[in-house]
């Protein structure tokens, strides 16, 4: 288990309640008195930490290394029914985009997401989340699939933001992020988008516009990140924190401001504390989505999408 700045704290009560359990199957000495009292205070700590967290302690939270990943969550979701589609039919296979059909329950859905990786070497194949205009592209190519199929469409945002290298703006990285964002704004299928950990500027956007928008309580949703939000305003990282605060980038915040419609309950401690918990929420909002959409018309579903993003931002004097 790996442990933030901010769980410091957690992690001292935990090494003590293993020393304590330790020391009472070694010897004698009754110490579930002891071992209790150090549970009540874990509890207490963990509820005081995770119950006042900053925006930029909830970023690092986002970034754990633990959290469940796309992947993670589509095959906890679909199991062994989840067959990946590849490649854009144009320049290769993006593996910073993943996506293929698969069913939860009876029902199938179109799955599209980023793929972070877990270590050196698959952070590297995975480009660190981070797609190519041919991710993008793979992306449209699986909702035209769905479309044409009348397969709903589900999104998972995990990305720190689009690929930004010299090739990725040679391929058209602007052109295939803003041709997705057209697109989905016309796709005649339900789109029950879902953020679950970084949701960082065009990057998640290019897959992000849908019926329904549902963020987990501790992932973020902004136009770009606080560390260069903090480098462009004061030319250095040392800022973020403040930057997290201004840039209202939270799920409390989105939701506020109507940029999502929905926030998804995680376990105390984060996603990855309780993956089993987190897995089994996001698999009933999922259901709950798509029962709320499935019986309106393909029209109904354009301009209910096209009504919501209209209205964001719109303010009355």
């Amino acid at each position: 288990m790996e442990y933030l700045d901010f769980e410091l704290p957690i992690k001292e009560l935990e090494e003590q309640l293993e020393k304590c359990a330790i020391i009472g199957a070694e010897s004698d000495v009754d110490v579930s008195q002891t071992c209790k009292k150090i549970e009540k205070k874990l509890e207490q700590t963990k509820k005081e930490i995770y119950k006042n967290l900053t925006a930029w302690q909830r970023v690092q939270l986002s970034r754990h290394p633990n959290r469940p990943y796309t992947l993670d969550y589509i095959n906890a979701l679909c199991g062994a029914t989840f067959l990946e589609l590849h490649g854009d039919r144009n320049v290769k296979d993006d593996k910073a985009m993943i996506g293929g059909l698969g069913k939860i329950g009876d029902q199938s859905y179109m799955f599209i997401g980023q793929q972070k990786g877990y270590n050196t070497k698959t952070r590297q194949y995975r480009n660190f989340g981070m797609a190519n205009p041919e991710g993008y592209r793979k992306a449209l190519r699986l909702m035209k699939s769905a479309e044409k199929f009348n397969v709903p469409v589900v999104t998972i945002i995990d990305t720190p933001g689009a690929y930004p290298g010299l090739e990725a703006e040679e391929r058209g990285q602007g052109e295939a992020i803003a041709r997705n964002i057209l697109e989905m704004t016309r796709l005649k299928v339900p789109i029950i988008v879902l953020i679950i950990g970084e949701g960082a500027s065009g990057g998640a956007l290019g897959i992000g516009v849908g019926n329904k928008v549902l963020m987990l309580e501790n992932a973020w949703y902004s136009v770009i990140s606080p560390e260069n939000c903090s480098s462009i305003l004061w030319r250095s990282w040392e800022q973020k924190e403040i930057a997290a605060e201004a840039l209202k980038l939270t799920a409390k915040d989105s939701l506020k401001l109507k940029v999502i419609d929905q926030i998804v309950k995680e376990p105390l401690g984060g996603a990855h504390a309780n993956r089993t918990e987190t897995f089994e929420t996001v698999r009933e909002v999922i259901e709950a989505s798509f029962n709320e959409l499935k019986n309106l018309s393909p029209e109904e579903l354009v301009n209910q999408r096209m009504d919501k993003y209209l209205e964001m931002g719109v303010f009355k004097g």
